[in-house]
């Protein structure tokens, strides 16, 4: 009997298509298909996504506007748009979700956020008949941000100018992804590509390479402590 395929998704938010943050989203995709994933890539910005989490999504909402239990609602009666429906059907799917995204403002870009907003879906993800963490409905599966920096490796440590780069993905790891039931890999992090000379910027594309073939192997074991 074939063992069925793993499958990755890769939501991806940064709106150059040069960039050096889409060429690792790149490699990392490349990785996961060489270790027989089935990958799929949403690319947030090519495919003008719209980030805004408000009433109109859910018309008609009588009385004041509660988007987690309007979410509920739309779950329930089965009334979820059919962009948010085929992003939610994607994230069901995947055993793997990979983040790509520069960091901004010591987080993601606004419209990552936003997609996070919309597609973790009270009532399909969490709450409801599911419970957080390791009683959601994502247990089992694996997630893990892959990013980029402005700043080098040595300012986001301990005692660096920013401080340390865990500090600036807790709120990721533990509030987004493990609280869906995630178990969250190690991060993947590009430090200062602008940088870096092409030999530099090709030198961290492999190691991009390298971290992706072993998480495509189920080589790189134990989640992130948040």
């Amino acid at each position: 009997m074939d063992t069925p395929s793993k499958t990755a998704l890769i939501v991806h938010a940064h709106p150059e298509p040069g960039a050096f943050a889409t060429a690792q989203m790149r490699a990392a995709a490349e990785e996961l298909r060489r270790s027989g994933h089935v990958v799929e890539v949403v690319d947030l910005y090519a495919d003008g996504w719209s980030p805004v989490l408000d009433r109109h999504e859910f018309e008609p909402v009588r009385g004041p506007f509660k988007p987690q239990a309007e979410q509920m609602r739309a779950v329930r009666e089965g009334t979820l748009t059919g962009d948010v429906r085929t992003h939610l059907d994607s994230v069901l799917a995947a055993d793997l979700l990979v983040l790509s995204f520069p960091l901004w403002w010591f987080s993601m870009p606004a419209i990552l956020k936003g997609w996070i907003d919309r597609t973790f879906v009270m009532g399909a993800l969490f709450g409801g008949d599911f419970g957080l963490f390791d009683r959601a409905a994502l247990r089992g599966r694996r997630a893990m941000v892959l990013v980029t920096t402005g700043g080098s490796a040595e300012s986001f440590t301990p005692g660096g100018a920013f401080g340390a780069m865990d500090d600036f993905l807790v709120h990721i790891h533990r509030g987004m992804l493990e609280f869906v039931g995630y178990e969250v890999l190690p991060p993947v992090v590009t430090y200062g590509p602008a940088h870096m000379t092409d030999a530099e910027r090709r030198s961290a594309l492999e190691t991009v390479r390298e971290s992706f073939t072993a998480i495509g192997k189920g080589l790189v074991g134990g989640p992130v402590l948040a």
